[in-house]
């Protein structure tokens, strides 16, 4: 596991942390761990210590909650599953395609943009998906930061550490 949940002194989510700062955290006394996880690391001094899955800080920090969730190409791939809009398939190189072109007025917004692969944004190229005979497998939408967590949370793999925890 190479990312561990952070946790503010209220148990309320702040980030993902990498498993490295997580300890370092540990260390300086500045977080303690609510769950480990099962793997472990040892130091160059022979000491074992278990990888943190999930860590709480000791002081409260004040967050400033955002009313969104920022549009980049990497959220609207999270928020489709890392997979092709239009045939599905599970592509390393996806891009962001317009529903409604640019060329044509469309924005780029969550609710007009969706992840496509090459082969299907070429073959869709500055026309609708309905002109071009296409279909949508998935519903474009602004999610919101709890469901956009949630979708991350899955495609990396920690929603079952969160199901523990009731979330």
């Amino acid at each position: 596991m190479s990312q561990c949940i952070l946790l503010n002194a209220d148990y309320t989510f702040l980030n993902l942390v990498n498993w490295k700062r997580a300890i370092c955290l540990m260390a300086n006394g500045k977080a303690e761990v609510v769950k480990d996880s099962r793997a472990t690391v040892r130091s160059s001094s022979g000491i074992t210590l278990r990888v943190p899955a999930v860590l709480r800080l000791i002081k409260l920090i004040r967050t400033i909650y955002r009313a969104g969730v920022a549009f980049t190409k990497r959220n609207v791939l999270v928020r489709d599953g890392f997979r092709c809009a239009y045939c599905g398939s599970p592509r390393d190189r996806l891009s962001i395609d317009h529903i409604i072109p640019r060329s044509r007025g469309g924005k780029t917004t969550f609710e007009n943009c969706v992840a496509a692969c090459k082969g299907c944004n070429l073959k869709k190229g500055g026309r609708t998906p309905s002109e071009a005979g296409m279909y949508l497998r998935v519903k474009a939408f602004q999610p919101t930061i709890s469901e956009f967590l949630r979708l991350k949370f899955k495609h990396l793999g920690l929603h079952e550490i969160l199901a523990d925890f009731g979330f």
